[in-house]
């Protein structure tokens, strides 16, 4: 555990409100490699980009067991710390969220991603219960002697016909002091693409918060200079690096 306890201190070092931790979300072995090789300071999993390169839907359709030995292959093919996302923990209670985050670390990740919502529906958890799952995985986080990190990734800017107005900022900013309460270390908001909107949620969280790049999410300045700590970009990799693929087959295919 003593590497794993080097690279989880030297993954939460690096969520710094300000001077954001970018995180290019990988889905095997090879695509975390040739992250790496780009110059990241750390490797994270997208669990849509998982599940799409195994031929699963997103929504907890891969088998834990396959999700885990990706895992522990894409943790032996990086010197970097590895934070898996685990969508909703892999469990109908908090309990089995606990047997999810002591697999993880079994496998060698630093962390992981944890969201609110139902995998089935999409639909948000109520806070208490998932306060709930998240101190599950803080007892395990914390009975492996390392610094694992939780990361709480809140739905409520992905909700269907949901205004991201004072009540959505509101909800968001309860279920982060809950959840910050219940042991998490950072604050995922994937959805969120108003700076100002973005500048409250920075300033009044608890925890150093994660954005997710989108087609109209503010540059990585701009979210820097509001005080995101963290930016991920989700399926947003995968999705180019398919588009490419297709591109080349087609040339390829092409008669001269």
């Amino acid at each position: 555990m003593s590497n794993s306890n080097e690279k989880g201190g030297r993954f939460r070092a690096l969520h710094v409100p300000g001077r954001p931790l970018v995180l290019f979300n990988i889905w095997d072995p090879g695509s975390a490699s040739a992250v790496a090789a780009a110059g990241a300071r750390a490797i994270a999993t997208g669990s849509w980009s998982v599940a799409s390169a195994n031929g699963f839907a997103d929504g907890e359709h891969v088998p834990l067991d396959l999700a885990i030995d990706n895992l522990a292959r894409i943790v032996r093919a990086t010197d970097l710390p590895v934070s898996v996302d685990l969508e909703s923990g892999y469990g109908k209670d908090p309990d089995a969220v606990r047997r999810t985050v002591e697999r993880t670390i079994e496998a060698g990740a630093i962390g992981c991603n944890l969201e609110d919502s139902f995998p089935e529906n999409g639909k948000l958890r109520e806070i208490a219960e998932q306060a709930r799952r998240i101190r599950q995985a803080r007892k395990a986080a914390d009975a492996s002697n390392i610094p694992y990190f939780i990361n709480a990734r809140t739905d409520v800017f992905l909700q269907k016909r949901r205004e991201h107005d004072d009540v959505a900022f509101a909800d968001a900013l309860q279920r982060a002091r809950a959840y910050a309460d219940a042991g998490a270390d950072g604050f995922f908001a994937p959805g969120v693409v108003d700076e100002a909107l973005i500048a409250r949620l920075a300033e009044a969280s608890p925890l150093p918060l994660n954005i997710m790049i989108g087609g109209s999410t503010p540059s990585l300045g701009k979210l820097a200079e509001v005080g995101v700590a963290r930016v991920s970009h989700g399926p947003g990799p995968y999705v180019t690096m398919m588009k490419m693929l297709k591109g080349v087959a087609r040339d390829a295919a092409r008669v001269a």
